[in-house]
């Protein structure tokens, strides 16, 4: 009896192209993925960069109200020396030297609670700034272990990148819920 023989070259064909395309359109996801990443990492970025500006500058302006709360301080200090030495002297001090004390002591006051004020404000601002920095770095890791995943063929590489990627949006969300 003669075997038949079946051509299993041209089969054997169809089948490595189709393992060819399927492997080319995951390789594709892969890609788009690493790219909503690298979008998600710059939207983050730039996020925890105006916040890190934002609480920089509060800080500035808690430092520039310190400083003029210590001009007030010197100013009430040298009305005060004038007015101890006018007691000194046998003299009483004028009623608009005993205004500028209690003038002064309020401004304090004022400058102290606006200080404090800019002084939380930058501190709710790093606070911010910490948590996206955070998501960026999460971010940069996911699109990491994605090049890696394309490289080495290992779909759980890229799952995983896919959960880092939600972890980064995740941490994202803190920030404005």
């Amino acid at each position: 009896m003669e075997e038949i023989e079946v051509p299993t070259e041209h089969l054997q064909e169809q089948l490595n192209e189709k393992s060819r395309e399927s492997e080319e359109r995951w390789v594709l996801m892969v890609a788009l993925t690493a790219a909503v990443l690298a979008v998600f990492a710059a939207i983050a970025a730039l996020l925890a960069g105006h916040y890190a500006n934002e609480a920089m500058i509060e800080q500035l302006q808690a430092s520039d109200q310190w400083a003029f709360y210590q001009a007030k301080g010197i100013k009430l200090a040298v009305v005060e020396c004038k007015m101890d030495m006018l007691k000194q002297l046998g003299k009483e001090p004028s009623s608009k030297d005993l205004e500028k004390t209690d003038k002064y002591r309020d401004e304090q006051k004022e400058i102290n609670n606006v200080a404090h004020e800019k002084e939380q404000k930058s501190s709710a601002f790093l606070v911010l700034h910490n948590k996206l920095a955070r998501g960026v770095t999460v971010f940069q890791v996911a699109i990491a272990i994605c090049a890696i995943s394309a490289l080495t063929r290992k779909k759980f590489l890229w799952y995983g990148s896919i959960g880092l990627g939600i972890a980064g949006i995740l941490l994202m969300g803190l920030v404005f819920f």
